[in-house]
């Protein structure tokens, strides 16, 4: 039995990371020009994103205790930070509450991350679908507007050969394992909280953010001396597809078992609040006031959610894979902010 978990977490783990890497490769010639023209939306998008979400679950819990009276306050508050994590699908987000709750109450969190992961994966995948169909978006135009906003901002990184650049391999399948296997040891590094008075807990990119950033950096990058460090396009195009199929899977699988074993429906109804709320409330702000065009608002959108299963959708409904740079940009900052609320909701209530 163990055995058989050990392999179903391994198949969602190396999708995330055949994907993330992928995008992160994909993403790297423009992602810094872009982020640092647009640097002050991204991080307040991914922000007000995160808040929302903080504040549906403060929300949940008054509503919780105040009218359908759970008398166990500590244990419903582990289940509604769980519920949190499970709606923003936030891996680091859920290891950082079980390291914040009492240990009786770690149970609690498991249980709500495992209710609320389904929708938090498929409420974000068809908001992405849904949203320029009702909008009756042109996708021609939308795609020249998101070229040319991630252009204006691009370094140009096409280099002169000047001097022999070679290849590791002929479709970059070396150069791609480089990148994986650093970005898991950067995502390894643990940072302490102490200094935010969350004593005994740390912060880490994971194995996901550790490697989209470590990819991002070699797409940008492209070569490291005389070596080229960027594989094939068609070999990223392939890792790309591979890797969301069996994330889903995997996330399917595991998630499905604990969905059914463990399900409350008003719970299921948190986790759908705290997955709609801060989406809508994201969407609308990214709209309305940084005045993002509709693709660039929805990539980004799927960072501050920390939705890798919605950027795959997106590049497929969009046909363009500069959404990806847009992810790139709002991810990291979501990543550190649903680990700190997480852990201030346990702490606060």
């Amino acid at each position: 039995m163990k055995k058989s978990s050990s392999f179903v977490q391994f198949i969602p783990i190396n999708g995330l990371i055949l994907f993330v890497t992928s995008v992160g490769f994909i993403a790297g010639p423009k992602f810094f020009g872009n982020f640092k023209r647009n640097f002050k939306s991204y991080v307040v998008l991914a922000l007000v994103v995160i808040l929302a979400g903080g504040l549906a679950a403060v929300g949940c819990i008054y509503f919780g205790r105040t009218i359908m009276g759970e008398a166990n306050h500590e244990e419903f508050t582990a289940m509604i930070v769980g519920l949190l994590s499970g709606s923003l699908t936030s891996t680091p987000a859920f290891s950082a509450a079980k390291a914040t709750v009492d240990p009786i109450y770690e149970g609690a969190v498991s249980v709500g991350h495992g209710i609320a992961y389904i929708f938090g994966v498929i409420g974000v995948v068809l908001f992405v679908q849904i949203i320029p169909k009702l909008s009756r978006a042109n996708m021609d135009v939308e795609r020249e507007k998101l070229a040319a906003a991630s252009n204006a901002g691009e370094k140009t990184v096409v280099k002169e050969k000047k001097g022999k650049i070679f290849d590791l391999d002929g479709h970059g399948f070396a150069a791609f394992a480089l990148a994986a296997i650093v970005g898991i040891f950067v995502g390894m590094i643990k940072i302490p909280l102490t200094s935010a008075g969350l004593s005994g807990t740390c912060f880490s990119l994971t194995t996901t953010g550790g490697c989209l950033l470590t990819s991002l950096v070699f797409g940008h990058f492209a070569h490291i001396g005389p070596v080229n460090v960027t594989p094939h396009g068609s070999t990223l195009k392939i890792f790309k597809e591979m890797g969301l199929i069996l994330f889903l899977v995997g996330a399917g699988i595991a998630g499905g078992a604990e969905f059914v074993a463990l399900f409350k429906f008003s719970y299921f109804v948190y986790g759908m609040v705290m997955t709609v709320v801060p989406m809508i409330i994201g969407f609308l702000f990214a709209k309305y006031v940084l005045k993002l065009s509709l693709l660039n608002n929805l990539g980004s959108l799927t960072g501050a959610m920390t939705s890798t299963p919605a950027l795959g959708t997106l590049i497929g409904v969009s046909k363009t894979d500069d959404v990806a740079a847009a992810y790139a940009a709002t991810y990291p900052i979501a990543l550190i902010a649903v680990v700190l609320i997480s852990q201030f909701l346990v702490i606060l209530f």
